[in-house]
C-alpha cells in the first residue's frame, strides 16, 4: 500500500490533530519508546522449500500519542529508543454511547509480558472511575494476568455502580401478532424505552491452568448483585421487566444471581488490545446456586470465539477479524437484568448501534466482521468497517436464530500506546428502529 503523505506534511497533520481530537484527552504515557520483540516473527516456507522469515513488527517506525505529545511540547527532543515502555496508559475516561451518554472520568490501563520467556502472553489490567450524563456512577478494576510461560491465567472483575439500563422489552424485535396485552407489554413492539434504576456489584474471579500448549482450564466464582432496583409501576405489569419478574416469582426491588464458573480456553492470538493473528476461544458453564445466595437456580452455557487473519507481511495491521459470542439458558431462571443481549458479552462491547440490552432472551447470540488497515504509514491513525448480526429467542414461541438484527459501522483508530497496541477507538454505528450513535473506547471491540 503506497501512502501520499510527505514526513512535513505528516507532521503537520499530526499536529493538527492533536488539536482537534485531544482538546479534552491527556495522556501520561509511560510507554518510552521501547521496542520488545513483538511475538509476531515466524517462519514459513518459500516456493522452493526455503524458510523465509516474516518481519518483525518495528515499534521504533510507528507513532503513538506519547511521541505526538514529545514532538508537540518537546520539538528538538529525541525519542528515547533506550529504554523500554512500563505499558502504562493513563487517559480520561471520556466515552459516549447511546447506552450511557456522554461519559467523563480516569482510567489507567497496563500491559507487560511476566518474566523473560519470549512466548509468555501479555498481561494486561485497567481500572476506572466516572460518571455519565445519564446519571451513571461507575468504578471498576479487572485484570487478564498470564503467569511466566503461560502456566496460569487468572482473570478477574469487581464493579461498584449506579447505573441506569434502558429496557425495551423481552425479545429480538419480533411482532407478535395476536398476543395479549401482558404478551405486548412484554415484547414491547412499539420499542418503548423503560429506565431501569438500580444500584450493582460485581465479583468475577477466574483461574486458568494450562494443561497443553495453549490449552487452558479454569473455574471460578461470580457473584452479580443488584439492590434498589426502581421502574415506573413494576407491580402491575406495567413495564417488561415487572411482567417477567411476576411470571417467574423475582422480586421487583432486587436479585443476587451468585454461582460457579468452569471453562477451556484456547488462545494463539498475539495481543489482547488489539490481535494481528490467531485465536481466542472461551466456552464454559456458569451454575447459579441459592445455597451460595443466588435468588434463583441456573445453568448457562456461553461460548466466545475470535479470529484473526493478518493480510499483509509488511502491515500486519490489516487485519480481517470474525468474533462470535453467544449465551444460552439450559436450566432455572435468570433475573431480568442478566438475560444476555446486546452487549452483554463480558466487555459490554458487541452489536455497536443499540443500546445494550436492547435485545435480549434466555437464549443469545452474535456474529461480527471487522476489517481494520492503517490510514498512515507511521501507523498513527488507522481505519475499521464492520457489521454485526444478534439472533434471541422470546417467550412467544421465537426461537434463536429464526430472526436477526443487523448493524453496521466504521471508524477511526489513534494509536496510544505502541507497546502495548493501545488505540482510542472512535466508531460510529447504525441499527435498525432508528437506532444509530457515536461509539468512543479504549482498544479493540474484540
Amino acid at each position: 500500500m503506497k501512502y501520499l503523505y510527505s514526513d512535513s506534511c505528516k507532521l503537520s497533520l499530526l499536529k493538527f490533530l492533536l488539536l482537534v481530537l485531544f482538546t479534552s484527552i491527556y495522556s501520561i504515557a509511560y510507554s518510552q519508546v521501547g521496542s520488545p520483540a513483538d511475538s509476531l516473527k515466524a517462519d514459513s516456507l518459500g516456493a522452493k522449500g526455503k524458510k523465509i522469515q516474516k518481519p518483525v513488527e518495528n515499534l521504533n517506525r510507528q507513532y503513538d500519542f506519547g511521541d505526538l505529545t514529545r514532538n508537540i511540547l518537546h520539538p528538538k527532543r529525541k525519542a528515547d529508543t533506550l529504554h523500554r515502555g512500563s505499558g502504562i496508559t493513563i487517559v480520561p475516561n471520556v466515552a459516549a454511547n447511546p447506552t450511557i451518554g456522554g461519559q467523563l472520568g480516569i482510567k489507567a490501563v497496563a500491559g507487560r509480558r511476566l518474566g523473560d520467556d519470549p512466548n509468555t502472553l501479555l498481561s494486561i489490567a485497567a481500572t476506572s472511575a466516572s460518571i455519565t450524563t445519564k446519571g451513571i456512577i461507575y468504578f471498576y478494576v479487572n485484570h487478564n494476568i498470564f503467569t511466566p510461560g503461560n502456566k496460569w491465567n487468572i482473570q478477574g472483575n469487581f464493579v461498584v455502580a449506579k447505573t441506569v439500563t434502558p429496557d425495551y422489552g423481552f425479545g429480538i424485535g419480533r411482532d407478535i401478532t395476536g398476543g395479549n396485552a401482558i404478551d405486548n407489554v412484554l415484547t414491547d413492539p412499539a420499542r418503548k424505552v423503560y429506565p431501569i434504576h438500580s444500584y450493582y456489584l460485581n465479583f468475577r474471579e477466574k483461574i486458568y491452568k494450562e494443561v497443553e500448549k495453549h490449552l487452558f482450564l479454569g473455574a471460578g466464582l461470580e457473584f452479580n448483585v443488584r439492590r434498589d432496583i426502581t421502574n415506573k409501576d413494576t407491580v402491575n405489569n406495567a413495564t417488561p421487566s415487572s411482567v417477567y419478574n411476576n411470571q417467574h416469582g423475582l422480586p421487583q426491588n432486587h436479585y443476587s444471581a451468585d454461582g460457579f464458573l468452569f471453562n477451556v480456553e484456547y488462545i494463539t492470538r498475539d495481543n489482547p488490545n488489539r490481535a494481528y493473528k490467531g485465536i481466542y476461544f472461551d466456552a464454559g458453564f456458569r451454575v447459579n446456586q441459592t445455597w451460595i445466595g443466588s435468588t434463583k437456580n441456573s445453568v448457562q452455557f456461553t461460548t466466545d470465539f475470535r479470529k484473526y487473519f493478518s493480510l499483509s507481511d509488511s502491515s500486519p495491521e490489516t487485519v480481517i477479524a470474525l468474533w462470535n459470542w453467544g449465551s444460552y439458558l439450559l436450566s432455572g431462571t435468570l433475573p431480568y437484568l442478566e438475560l444476555p443481549g446486546t452487549a452483554r458479552d463480558v466487555t459490554f462491547r458487541s452489536d455497536r448501534g443499540y443500546t445494550s440490552q436492547y435485545f435480549k432472551g434466555t437464549e443469545f447470540n452474535d456474529t461480527e466482521a471487522e476489517f481494520r488497515f492503517p490510514i498512515l504509514s507511521n501507523k498513527f491513525i488507522s481505519g475499521v468497517t464492520f457489521v454485526n448480526m444478534q439472533s434471541g429467542n422470546d417467550e412467544q414461541g421465537t426461537k434463536i436464530f429464526q430472526v436477526f438484527q443487523p448493524g453496521y459501522g466504521a471508524g477511526l483508530r489513534v494509536l496510544f500506546n505502541k507497546v502495548t497496541r493501545t488505540n482510542l477507538a472512535l466508531d460510529y454505528a447504525f441499527g435498525r428502529y432508528g437506532n444509530k450513535g457515536f461509539f468512543l473506547n479504549l482498544n479493540e471491540s474484540f
